[in-house]
């Protein structure tokens, strides 16, 4: 796959990241808070929570994330593919976390549904890896690793850059509409990529 720019220099926040550069977290918070809120919102939705709830699972999960890096826990950690589903690990636990704490609190307690589930590169219909495989407050390197391994495996299916490009985007967490206006395709092109790009993946779970 031929990186564009805007992988490359996520690239280049990471590495800078590891060498300690604060100004690295800020860009990658700059680019990325947006969507950690709105994937929070989408694991909080059937959950008791206060209005701010979302921006403090985000921000959890982020501080969670540059301490781990800090702490050389991501080995795996190279580009902004494996950099987005750390995020979203560290992200979706953060919320079964708070929400599991707020149906606490509340009279009679109950069983928490945990329904979060990693983002799948295809559509929102398609399962994703259970978060119930991860234990304690955080997701292990190794899970992490394994995570990114996969994606990186079906992103490699895809033998044309153009499909390539759409999926990656979509497993960064982009709709459609934002995906076709980056790529400067209309909205109908995008989709019919993704349903090509779904065939493929889907003949290659059932090989």
């Amino acid at each position: 796959m031929h990186p564009d720019t805007s992988s490359t220099s996520v690239t280049q926040w990471i590495d800078r990241l590891k060498a300690g550069d604060p100004e690295a977290a800020q860009q990658l918070w700059e680019r990325y808070f947006r969507r950690l809120v709105g994937l929070a919102r989408k694991k909080l939705r059937a959950a008791p929570r206060r209005a701010a709830d979302e921006e403090d699972v985000a921000l959890s999960a982020f501080d969670s994330f540059c301490r781990g890096v800090e702490q050389d826990r991501f080995p795996q950690l190279h580009d902004r593919l494996d950099l987005w589903q750390l995020l979203v690990l560290l992200t979706a636990r953060k919320a079964s976390d708070l929400a599991q704490h707020e149906r606490r609190q509340k009279r009679g307690g109950g069983a928490v549904l945990d329904e979060a589930a990693l983002p799948c590169p295809t559509d929102s219909s398609a399962q994703g890896a259970p978060l119930d495989q991860i234990k304690g407050p955080e997701p292990t390197p190794a899970f992490a690793a394994q995570v990114a391994e996969e994606c990186h495996r079906l992103l490699e299916r895809l033998d044309s850059p153009e499909l390539r490009d759409v999926a990656l985007r979509k497993v960064e967490g982009y709709g459609n509409e934002e995906i076709a206006a980056q790529l400067g395709c209309g909205l109908r092109t995008v989709e019919r990529r993704l349903r090509l790009i779904r065939s493929i993946w889907e003949q290659e779970a059932e090989s």
